[in-house]
């Protein structure tokens, strides 16, 4: 049985809560919650200044979840990351020092600033929800999420990040400049104190875990799941596109459908569930050829056209019968 009144309402408290702190982006707060409560992980890809970090440590304190942060610069090591392992004179044995990704919210910040060989400690935590250094495996707390940002303007001293490890981002996410009334009202608040410095916590950490585990349940019907595959398939044979969506995209569709279903108290999705996802989950996949780049098309653009070629799926019920 799937409880979704309550958590659907908890969710949006949480949503509420959040935007305590970042002033009118609910639907990147709404996107962030989404993907935790589908065991994914955020990008958060925007310029310097607009709430990224803000929004990070606001979703950490509402859930009253560890939390810790690292800066991404070139001299950062794995170690770091996964933590090490030091010889203890007095036992005579080595000891296991955990790194920052041994918390619940990790904020992995400015990723493309550090190297290769840095970004890629990250693909087991996101994968797997583990570290292993030396030969053993240390589980992370849960629930787990890795949100990473990046500068998408400046060039100059970053490391684009891998298509294997775009992959395994679960939902991109941009905040944008805030609309004018909206920035006089954060001038407003924020020159007379800090309100993430007293933000409240609405729900912890089980709450997650338990919302996480209903919205596995939520049903999405047979004709769904072809609409999506229908989609990602035109992904691939695109002529604008070298590499189109992975499996992994349209499981992260189909997982990001179910928690926007549950979101909005059902527990079933619906088409236009799945039209809300596609752009954030399937765009930052897309591998454009040099000739989209040309002639300045985006991701989305391409994708956008996509999905108004592809017939959507009429039932009378998609309902779990």
């Amino acid at each position: 049985m799937v409880y979704i009144n309550n958590n659907s309402d908890l969710l949006k408290k949480i949503a509420d809560n959040v935007e305590n702190v970042i002033v009118g982006k609910r639907n990147a707060i709404e996107l962030a919650i989404i993907a935790l409560i589908s065991n994914g992980h955020v990008l958060l890809e925007d310029v310097p200044g607009v709430g990224k970090t803000s929004l990070v440590s606001a979703l950490a304190k509402s859930i009253s979840a560890s939390f810790k942060r690292i800066q991404f610069t070139p001299d950062v090591l794995p170690s770091d990351i996964t933590g090490f392992s030091i010889f203890n004179q007095k036992t005579g044995e080595f000891e296991f020092r955990p790194g920052t990704a041994m918390c619940q919210i990790l904020l992995a910040d400015e990723i493309n600033r550090t190297s290769p060989k840095t970004q890629s400690s990250l693909l087991e935590i996101m994968e797997e929800n583990q570290v292993t250094v030396d030969g053993t495996t240390y589980k992370l707390p849960k629930p787990f999420m890795v949100l990473a940002t990046q500068n998408p303007i400046e060039y100059i001293g970053t490391y684009p990040l891998p298509e294997a490890q775009m992959d395994r981002f679960f939902i991109k996410i941009s905040l944008g400049y805030p609309q004018q009334g909206e920035e006089v009202y954060i001038l407003s608040r924020f020159l007379e104190d800090n309100p993430l410095e007293t933000l409240e916590a609405v729900a912890t950490s089980d709450d997650i875990l338990e919302i996480q585990k209903d919205v596995k349940q939520v049903y999405i019907d047979k004709t769904l799941k072809n609409y999506v595959i229908d989609i990602v398939s035109m992904t691939r044979k695109n002529q604008y596109i070298a590499l189109g969506a992975s499996p992994r995209g349209s499981i992260a569709v189909c997982r990001a459908a179910q928690a926007w279903a549950y979101f909005n108290r059902r527990d079933y999705v619906i088409p236009e569930d799945i039209k809300k996802m596609l752009l954030p989950t399937l765009s930052h996949r897309l591998v454009l050829k040099q000739e989209a780049k040309l002639k300045k098309m985006s991701s989305s653009d391409i994708l956008t056209s996509i999905i108004d070629k592809v017939y959507i799926p009429m039932v009378d019920n998609y309902e779990k019968k």
